[in-house]
């Protein structure tokens, strides 16, 4: 009983301590960039991630930051202070900034096409699925219900599996309208990089581009294990929709070859 007793003591003395410790701690800033319209979606989501962060972020003694600069003043803006990039411009604009920040991971949270993809700029991260991922998965779809005319998107608001139901409760509850697909990637682009931040402690921009290309394992609260492509694509499922329902997700069962998220879009760099 005694021994217990100490041990028990000792325990809490190691928390107190630890708790001490923390609350004595210096703050680690973290700061990311967001360029593009102020309007989009994708900033609703890149904001909840950022209050997400912070919360976490609160016991480990980190906080994040988010700037907001314009597409016309991205290229004169000093960006040496941000960890990461997240836009939604042009695709001009895309790549003169992925090409101004080789070593800053520079997510794309808007578009689609995939020539940007088999460019495969190295620091250049697609959140946003290409248009070959929305025809793969379509595809796949229609071999299984060939008269369905179901669309693929990356996010839907009644999506409830793998703790989707709470991600779209919060969104909902602090934007007041739904979460679709590029808040989804804003949220994605903001979370992957803080967790990985908590995770590592990591802070220097080119270091974490290097984790998140070679060591990143996040679920995106859509169940699989995603990460990214040589051409910088983010591997994840998606879900098909016919009249605003969710009919299934692609990679498609039993019809997917492989049957595997690699089933989607393009894996190879242009030559």
């Amino acid at each position: 009983m005694l021994k217990k007793t100490i041990k028990t003591i000792l325990y809490s003395l190691i928390i107190t301590l630890s708790l001490y410790q923390t609350a004595f701690a210096e703050i680690v800033e973290v700061n990311f960039a967001y360029v593009g319209e102020v309007d989009h979606s994708a900033l609703l989501g890149a904001r909840q991630g950022l209050e997400e962060s912070n919360l976490q972020g609160q016991f480990l003694n980190q906080k994040y930051n988010l700037d907001i600069v314009s597409a016309k003043d991205s290229q004169t803006h000093d960006f040496s202070a941000y960890i990461a990039v997240f836009t939604t411009v042009d695709a001009d604009t895309f790549k003169n900034l992925a090409t101004k920040l080789p070593d800053t991971p520079v997510f794309n949270l808007s578009l689609n096409d995939d020539v940007l993809r088999t460019a495969c700029f190295n620091n250049a991260l697609h959140i946003i699925p290409s248009d070959r991922m929305v025809a793969d998965a379509i595809a796949q779809w229609q071999q299984k219900e060939p008269d369905s005319k179901a669309s693929a998107q990356a996010w839907h608001p009644d999506f409830v599996k793998f703790a989707a139901r709470d991600l779209n409760k919060r969104f909902t509850i602090t934007h007041n309208t739904a979460m679709n697909d590029y808040s989804w990637a804003g949220w994605v682009a903001v979370k992957m990089t803080a967790d990985s931040v908590a995770r590592t402690q990591i802070t220097e921009p080119a270091k974490m581009l290097n984790y998140l290309k070679t060591d990143l394992a996040f679920d995106g609260q859509k169940g699989d294990t995603m990460n990214f492509r040589e051409t910088g694509q983010l591997r994840q499922s998606l879900l098909l929709v016919e009249d605003d329902k969710i009919v299934a997700e692609a990679p498609v069962r039993g019809i997917a070859k492989p049957p595997t998220l690699d089933s989607l879009g393009t894996l190879d760099c242009a030559k």
